[in-house]
């Protein structure tokens, strides 16, 4: 008798035992779950249709002015319009090209100075302070000195690499420090150089800590590029947005923003994908 409530209790867990498939209660427990996933996700899409039925409404019933809010309808309409004449394409792929720029010179620039701020502790804690100081300052003050010194075009790029380089390389470095030093001294009585531990513990145990940075960094290129834009630049989503404004097409500001809003989106789902891969690799959870 106990044994075969033993046998019971076991068939009712969501952990099936070895060698067997799952129980009816694991599957039972997976076919939750996704329901909960679905609920969740049907409930954004509602949110989503009822923000922009709201927004359409408002401007059919004279709520809000819609030469000055624009409406979904005309987004729509305009979205056509510019596919149809090539320049939505263009000017989404010139914001694209400098963002994709900026976040590889930030991260590949970024890991370089955090690997010299750890090689050398001494040159680190000389430019702390610097750091901190660049990282609270407001980097659209920098903008006119970019446009002086690097002219239109490259100026864009100074000002995204600005915005996300300091705060690469404050992520990185501390992912360096949180590294157990007890690995580090594993390798030193190994006697391993300070180059093998860089490249054999170091860069390999702080994969998650660079793509933690690399996702930060899609939001933050992607502000730096659109601000850049906005000061200097003759094509891309931010010279759509100034231009719009400046001969007062709502429907043209709000189609680039709402293209800004799903290029962000692509960007930062394939540096998930790219993420998940390395980490994969190096044999991290995901």
């Amino acid at each position: 008798m106990n044994a075969d409530r033993r046998m019971q209790v076991g068939s009712s867990s969501p952990a099936s035992p070895p060698g067997s498939g799952p129980t009816e209660a694991y599957k039972a427990y997976l076919r939750k779950q996704k329901r909960h996933r679905n609920t969740i996700r049907g409930m954004q899409l509602l949110v989503l249709l009822v923000v922009l039925g709201l927004w359409e409404l408002a401007a059919d019933w004279k709520w809000v002015d819609s030469m000055l809010t624009s409406k979904p309808s005309q987004i729509v309409t305009s979205f056509r319009e510019l596919l149809g004449q090539g320049q939505l394409l263009h000017h989404t792929w010139v914001t694209t090209l400098e963002t994709i720029i900026g976040i590889v010179v930030s991260m590949v620039l970024g890991t370089v100075i955090a690997i010299a701020f750890w090689w050398s502790s001494f040159t680190s804690r000389i430019l702390d302070p610097y750091m901190v100081v660049l990282n609270a300052l407001p980097k659209v003050a920098l903008g006119p000195i970019f446009y002086i010194w690097l002219g239109d075009r490259y100026s864009i790029y100074g000002m995204a690499i600005a915005i996300s380089l300091i705060v690469t390389i404050m992520m990185i470095e501390s992912g360096f420090k949180e590294i157990g030093k007890s690995k580090q001294k594993l390798m030193e009585s190994f006697g391993a150089t300070r180059w093998q531990t860089l490249h054999m513990v170091l860069l390999p145990a702080s994969i998650p800590n660079i793509v933690a940075a690399l996702k930060v960094n899609v939001g933050l290129t992607l502000v730096g590029v659109i601000m850049g834009e906005f000061l200097s630049s003759k094509a891309g989503l931010g010279f759509l947005i100034i231009y719009g404004g400046q001969v007062f097409q709502m429907h043209m500001v709000m189609t680039s923003i709402v293209i800004l809003a799903l290029l962000s989106i692509v960007l930062y789902g394939l540096v998930t994908v790219l993420g998940r891969m390395a980490m994969r690799k190096y044999h991290f959870d995901s």
